[in-house]
């Protein structure tokens, strides 16, 4: 086991949210010092508050995970605040790390969302640049993606040291089920458990089911970013996957299947898709600092619906 965080102070924004609370738990395990911001104290959208979170906490490292985030209808509702605050968040976090005479390091995490809208599969890290985003995710992925040349320019002109890293979608116990932030995996657990105890003969699902996306366990994510933030010495962005893409459609009737539901599906296809296909090649994780996703897919369901069967109340809280 590694010594290294063991006279590290860390601070994780967003570190009590799904992926947050995780990344904590693992650096706290290794021996880290780690403070936690909460909005109430430090809103990270208002100038001089990132600067302030630091001189509060004097960092070594800072793990920049808070964003505002949601699924396809959820976009399509807030576009403008999932743009802006997610851009100033982060724009203010980089300036706030490149100021601060404690902090050696920041992670940042950028999103699948940022890729072209008809990125060939594999996605590669060289084709960020390569296409505008499909249209639902757009703010968000390009609120995202700003962070990279803000970092990429901070490091070139100030040696800022940085990760930049690209998780495809999140899914895993403690997930978000509130409809208005849930993405696909938590909103069709809950709705098909919903399903199985009305008694529902059938369920209306969105879009054709033909989408594909690439789905990485809360866990997997959670070892890579504290991997990069030891190891990782570049300025390129690097992906976070499993390699294994399967279709909506094919994902909704595995988490039928293991809830028990078994009613008809109705896919209703004036709703949108989202992004065609999602996979990315995750071999520059591997290669630069040894990460390489663990858990199988149906393995990671499982955990997440037995966690949300024993914990839906908690699962289902309104995050406003």
């Amino acid at each position: 086991m590694t010594t290294f965080w063991q006279d590290r102070r860390v601070v994780v924004t967003g570190g009590a949210g799904f992926l947050g609370r995780v990344v904590v738990q693992k650096l706290r395990t290794l021996g880290a010092d780690v403070a936690v911001p909460r909005h109430a104290d430090y809103d990270l959208t208002v100038p001089g508050v990132a600067e302030q979170l630091l001189a509060d906490t004097t960092p070594t490292h800072v793990v920049h995970l808070a964003a505002r985030v949601g699924g396809i209808g959820y976009n399509q509702a807030e576009p403008a605040p999932l743009y802006l605050q997610n851009l100033l968040m982060g724009t203010y976090m980089i300036e706030a790390c490149r100021v601060a005479p404690s902090v050696q390091k920041t992670v940042l995490l950028g999103t699948v969302c940022s890729y072209p809208k008809f990125t060939p599969v594999p996605f590669h890290e060289e084709a960020l640049w390569e296409g505008y985003p499909e249209e639902t995710n757009a703010p968000y992925g390009i609120a995202k993606k700003a962070h990279l040349v803000h970092a990429q320019v901070n490091h070139q002109q100030y040696g800022q040291r940085f990760a930049y890293l690209i998780p495809t979608n999140l899914y895993g116990p403690g997930d978000k089920f509130h409809p208005s932030v849930s993405h696909v995996i938590p909103a069709r657990i809950k709705r098909c458990v919903e399903a199985k105890e009305r008694g529902e003969p059938t369920m209306d699902v969105w879009g054709t089911g033909r989408a594909s996306r690439e789905y990485l366990y809360v866990d997997d994510a959670a070892e890579a970013i504290v991997l990069a933030a030891e190891l990782y010495e570049g300025v390129e962005p690097v992906n976070l996957g499993t390699n294994h893409e399967i279709t909506i459609r094919e994902t909704v009737e595995m988490i039928a299947r293991m809830v028990g539901y078994g009613g008809a599906l109705v896919w209703d296809p004036t709703k949108p898709d989202g992004q065609p296909r999602r996979r990315v090649d995750p071999s520059r994780a591997g290669e630069l600092f040894g990460w390489h996703a663990r858990m199988a897919f149906e393995d990671g369901l499982q955990n997440t619906i037995d966690w949300y069967l024993a914990n839906r109340e908690e699962a289902e809280r309104d995050p406003a």
